[in-house]
């Protein structure tokens, strides 16, 4: 496959992330796709920053190891990447805060002479990359007009001066596909809430779950939505179950920290039968760990926050198109059923910038049938889904209670009724199963006749798929998480041989809900120091296992 491997890196400051961005967005105009992973602390000056951008011919969603260009704005950057230039590797550096081999710019020299700031260093690098591949000039500049709407010129002057510098090195093909949209995570998952048919995102900013609410906020007055930014996660909470009793469509988006905190509106949607969107950004904790860093471990917190048992739907996408996808199908089965509905992300995925594979159909889940009058809010039925009354209703009163209630939702605190109510409230689960088993809740890739089976869920089935195609393996990865699909895992886990679980955690908890379906897992890999598996770490962790 063919492919490149480029990082940039500096301190904080330095606008990395943006110029990994419009690295991205260079290569993509070329047919490739892009995955975009960025590394930074939770520091607004100093600090280590680096983007690493991958582009191939075929679908990537994980970062490798190894790297065909180093872009260093700081001798940090050069001190720590250097090693993982491969034999044909080549360094770009400033050459006034940089010594290294490689080609030095006289980046400070570049942007006096053209009138620039500091800030665009990462300007002139892009140049030079862009001339180092031999990029075609009128595709980087129509990018940078585009990209960079601030001193506009003055930046391409810059990138032009750089590349005039550079002696070519590899060139970069063109292939067919024509340019391709990137986007992040967040976005993606964005677009799937819109699809899906919200009304309402109501968000207190937090890593890596914000660029949700930058994102909708920016686009709110064409896509015809609320945005509120209220003052805490637990005002977020109660005012998406507003929206909702009110009959709007409502989702929210938070990490760890934010999720603890609205876990008793999480209850009270689960008693009072309110329907919720909830998208659950991981990143590393305990408490605020490490803010900007990604994790796998607040999978069984997610299943099971908040106090009593209710029925949840619980999804964590993989892929670009999966956000999308799922996004869209948490909406629509939380106003379907009547539950809290969680998209589980986590850093890598929501801030990661990629290329879609063919985005799915979004299938239309069919309106509940009118209600009868006189009005019963928890109407009893076969499925356990009660029709819901559009308020304002003349003469009929909808009324929710956090309460054990009974249908008409009185408050009581009658054995019997709290039995069927409760019997009622999981009967949804069940109609909800049923309803997956058309959905795709568990997709598997890689030798279906494998001695070994990888098992993961999230983000990381990109690098288990590479490395699963690399060694002749299996996957199976589990979208849906609640109510698990113990039908399709079974199916797919039919013949799995020796199976090895693989999960940005500490404890392995997918592996924890395995064993509640019964099934034994032989080799665990873990990762929890907030950075995901490079497709040659898992690769050498893989093979050990199966020696």
């Amino acid at each position: 496959m063919t492919e490149y491997s480029v990082l940039i890196g500096g301190k904080a400051g330095d606008g990395i992330s943006q110029a990994g961005q419009l690295i991205g967005s260079l290569f993509s105009s070329l047919g490739y796709h892009v995955c975009l992973y960025v590394d930074y602390p939770s520091l607004i000056r100093g600090g280590h920053n680096f983007c690493i951008i991958r582009a191939a011919e075929k679908p990537v969603t994980a970062t490798r190891s190894g790297i065909d260009l180093l872009l260093a704005l700081d001798q940090k950057t050069a001190d720590l990447h250097s090693p993982r230039l491969g034999a044909q590797g080549v360094i770009i550096y400033d050459q006034n805060r940089v010594k290294a081999e490689g080609q030095g710019l006289d980046i400070t020299g570049i942007i006096e002479k053209n009138g620039g700031i500091p800030v665009m260093g990462n300007t002139a690098m892009i140049g030079a990359m862009s001339r180092f591949f031999s990029f075609p000039w009128d595709r980087v500049e129509q990018i940078l007009r585009k990209r960079l709407v601030r001193q506009t010129d003055t930046n391409i002057s810059i990138a032009r001066d750089a590349s005039s510098r550079i002696v070519p090195g590899t060139g970069v093909p063109e292939i067919p596909g024509g340019p391709r949209p990137v986007l992040s995570g967040n976005e993606w998952i964005s677009l799937g809430l819109l699809a899906g048919g919200i009304d309402a995102y109501i968000a207190y900013p937090m890593t890596p779950s914000s660029g949700i609410l930058h994102y909708l906020a920016a686009v709110a007055d064409t896509a015809g939505i609320d945005v509120i930014h209220p003052e805490s996660e637990i005002a977020v909470i109660m005012t998406a179950l507003g929206f909702s009793y009110a009959g709007k469509r409502a989702a929210v988006g938070t990490s760890g920290g934010g999720f603890c905190l609205m876990t008793e509106g999480l209850s009270l949607a689960g008693m009072a039968e309110i329907p919720g969107g909830i998208v659950l950004s991981q990143r590393t904790g305990p408490s605020t760990g490490l803010p900007t860093y990604t994790a796998q471990s607040d999978l069984l917190f997610a299943c099971h926050a908040g106090q009593g048992e209710f029925p949840r739907f619980i999804a964590a996408p993989a892929t670009p198109a999966e956000a999308f996808h799922w996004s869209a199908q948490a909406v629509q089965i939380a106003w379907k059923y009547q539950i809290p509905s969680l998209i589980m992300a986590d850093k890598t995925l929501s801030e990661g910038l990629f290329t879609p594979e063919t985005l799915p159909e979004i299938r239309a889940i069919p309106p509940l049938p009118a209600p009868s009058i006189p009005y019963e809010r928890y109407a009893d039925t076969p499925d356990g889904i009660s029709p819901i009354l559009p308020l304002p209703c003349a003469g009929e009163i909808s009324k929710v209670n956090s309460y054990a209630h009974d249908y008409a939702g009185i408050t009581t605190e009658d054995p019997g009724m709290v039995v069927e109510m409760t019997k009622k409230r999981f009967r949804k689960a069940e109609s909800l199963l049923r309803d997956l088993d058309q959905e795709g809740a568990v997709v598997t890739g890689g030798d279906r006749n494998a001695p070994a089976t990888i098992v993961c869920w999230g983000s990381p089935r990109g690098v288990c798929s590479e490395v699963a195609e690399t060694l002749g393996l299996r996957v199976v990865s589990p979208v849906v998480i609640s109510p698990f699909p113990a039908g399709q895992f079974r199916q797919a886990m039919d013949g799995a041989g020796s199976v090895i679980l693989v999960e940005e955690s500490s404890t392995g908890q997918l592996g924890r809900i395995l064993s509640c379906e019964g099934y034994r897992v032989d080799h665990t890999i873990l990762r929890y120091d907030g950075r995901p598996f490079a497709v040659e770490e898992l690769l050498e962790r893989v093979g050990r296992c199966l020696a």
